[in-house]
């Protein structure tokens, strides 16, 4: 097995799941997003813990990605974020994913796919009040639920929306948050009016999770919450979450480099006094930009040391000290959950991006493993 890896925390996930579920009704239902490989996590882990704790819907942006699952042998209703392309109608029947559906004309393509198919297909209404990216607007959420509820082949699973600004403590981001709900409130009283159940309603993402409870409705999608972090660092610590992934690996290489010597390319760093260097092999190929040096430490036998000379594609160097006794072989945590101080938060406010950026930046090269 390869020295670097990713390790998942197990444990953490639950106890992240349990502490989401403290803060909502004993009745709401969680569906976890395992997009993107589970935010780099690794999906078919993620989608067997979440089994595990009880979780009622995985979510996933592309049909390749619910094939995957379902080819793991994860049973579990699966949600489709992104809309359907037409062409792919007949596979998100046979593989009994729920997709977002926007207009009638992609409502008619999956009627006409499950008349031909002769299976069931379930859907849920995305309606944008707000975040202007995909949707139906308000106004035309009742038209697209008639016209579901006449395919005769087509079940109303659901109905959502999302919100751009939930994860903002700012007084003007919560108020336009409040104006999104009350336009999804609107849409769904328009839909029950016009006599028609609309499902599942769900709103709530990590921020509104924490922010925003009248978003809970009858179903939460916390994305990075179950997977240890905030989704704004102002709200850090609100939900004591844990993060799930570590990335981990070995020294497989010590030398003595004398003053004056550089290391790595470029030249960029040069030892002043006579240092040992270990090199790991994990490099900006396996997630960690070469942005990162200077200000990336690892942690070795409860200490950190510092990343010197430029990342490598496969490789990078630590500064182990002058008199050094920590032989190749030895264990690495680049970031994680305690005690390494390093978690992907803290990259993430090194790079000036998200939490998300880092866990999903992980190569494919790299092994997910459970703890």
């Amino acid at each position: 097995m390869r020295a670097t890896q990713v390790l998942i925390h197990r444990k953490n996930f639950l106890q992240n799941v349990n502490l989401i579920r403290q803060k909502t009704a004993k009745d709401t239902l969680i569906c976890v997003p395992v997009k993107a490989d589970a935010y780099g996590h690794g999906a078919e882990h993620i989608a067997q813990i979440a089994a595990e704790a009880g979780v009622s819907y995985l979510a996933v942006a592309t049909v390749q990605e619910g094939a995957e699952l379902r080819n793991a042998g994860i049973n579990m209703p699966i949600l489709l974020l992104s809309p359907p392309n037409p062409e792919d109608a007949d596979l998100i029947l046979m593989l009994h994913l729920e997709p977002f559906v926007t207009c009638t004309e992609i409502i008619a393509v999956l009627a006409a796919a499950a008349k031909r198919t002769n299976l069931p297909g379930a859907v849920h209404i995305k309606i944008d009040t707000g975040m202007s990216r995909i949707g139906c607007t308000p106004e035309q959420a009742v038209h697209i639920a008639q016209a579901v509820c006449k395919s005769g082949t087509l079940r109303l699973a659901g109905t959502a929306t999302h919100l751009a600004v939930s994860d903002s403590p700012d007084q003007k981001d919560k108020d336009f948050t409040n104006k999104q709900l009350d336009r999804f409130d609107e849409a769904l009283s328009d839909i029950r009016s016009a006599g028609i159940d609309p499902g599942i309603v769900h709103a709530a993402n990590s921020g509104a999770v924490i922010l925003h409870p009248r978003a809970e409705y009858s179903m939460i999608r916390p994305g990075i919450l179950v997977y240890g972090y905030a989704p704004d660092p102002r709200l850090s610590g609100m939900i004591p979450v844990l993060p799930v992934m570590e990335l981990k690996t070995r020294i497989i290489e010590t030398h003595t480099v004398l003053p004056g010597v550089p290391v790595s390319y470029g030249r960029s760093w040069t030892a002043k006094t006579e240092t040992v260097i270990g090199v790991i092999p994990a490099g900006y190929a396996d997630g960690l930009p070469r942005r990162l040096s200077p200000g990336l430490t690892v942690w070795i036998k409860g200490t950190s040391y510092p990343v010197v000379g430029r990342i490598c594609m496969d490789l990078c160097m630590i500064n182990l000290g002058a008199k050094s006794s920590i032989p190749a072989g030895t264990e690495v945590s680049v970031f994680g959950p305690a005690p390494n101080p390093v978690s992907a938060a803290k990259l993430a406010d090194l790079l000036e991006t998200i939490p998300y950026e880092i866990t999903c930046g992980i190569g494919k090269r790299v092994p997910r493993n459970l703890k």
